[in-house]
């Protein structure tokens, strides 16, 4: 990690606040939170977001994952796809669906729902636009308070993926790298060689 770890008995009384919330929902203070606590008003209010992204939204649970590991690869963001794959699996995401995503392929879905909202998110993030369609089928499943969470939850992992990407936080020591074309904080060509 490019900054160091913030010490419990180095934090201020406010960091030390901060982390007790975040430890005591989440487990521990750990990942980009390491980073975030630097900046305590801005950590208090990111971790809001991101626990209402996660447990709160409007969206089915393998949704909030699922977007999730789309704006993770999106942003090439290896800690937070390690750290939700699993669970976007468990909630009934085909593996097949999730490996065409970490390989930048276009994921087939079995569960319409599942395409709709794949589409959504792929075309806000890459295309920075919504095709008509898209929005008519997705507002569809979804109503216009899902779609307001989908698009509060992709910037809010967005920005997670930028966090973590910039201040290079350490991969779980547990965990290979998911994507074929990233090593490290680097892209790497097909041979394997760093562009």
């Amino acid at each position: 990690m490019r900054l160091p770890v913030i010490k419990p008995d180095a934090m201020t009384e406010r960091q030390q606040e901060i982390s007790a919330r975040i430890a005591g929902r989440r487990g521990a203070v750990r990942g980009p939170f390491q980073v975030w606590i630097q900046s305590p008003e801005l950590c208090e209010k990111v971790e809001a977001l991101g626990a209402f992204c996660r447990f709160e939204s409007s969206l089915p649970l393998r949704l909030r994952e699922l977007a999730l590991l789309i704006a993770a690869r999106h942003r090439d963001a290896q800690y937070s796809w390690n750290a939700h794959v699993a669970k976007a699996i468990e909630e009934g995401i085909p593996v097949a669906a999730i490996e065409a995503i970490a390989e930048h392929r276009t994921p087939v879905f079995d569960n319409p729902q599942d395409d709709a909202f794949y589409q959504f998110c792929q075309e806000l993030l890459a295309d920075h636009f919504v095709a008509d369609d898209t929005f008519e089928r997705a507002r569809e499943y979804f109503g216009a308070e899902g779609l307001v969470d989908t698009v509060g939850a992709l910037g809010n992992f967005t920005m997670l993926g930028m966090l973590l990407n910039a201040f290079q936080v350490d991969l779980q020591a547990d965990k290979k790298p998911p994507f074929p074309d990233i090593r490290g904080y680097r892209r790497v060509d097909d041979d394997g060689t760093r562009d």
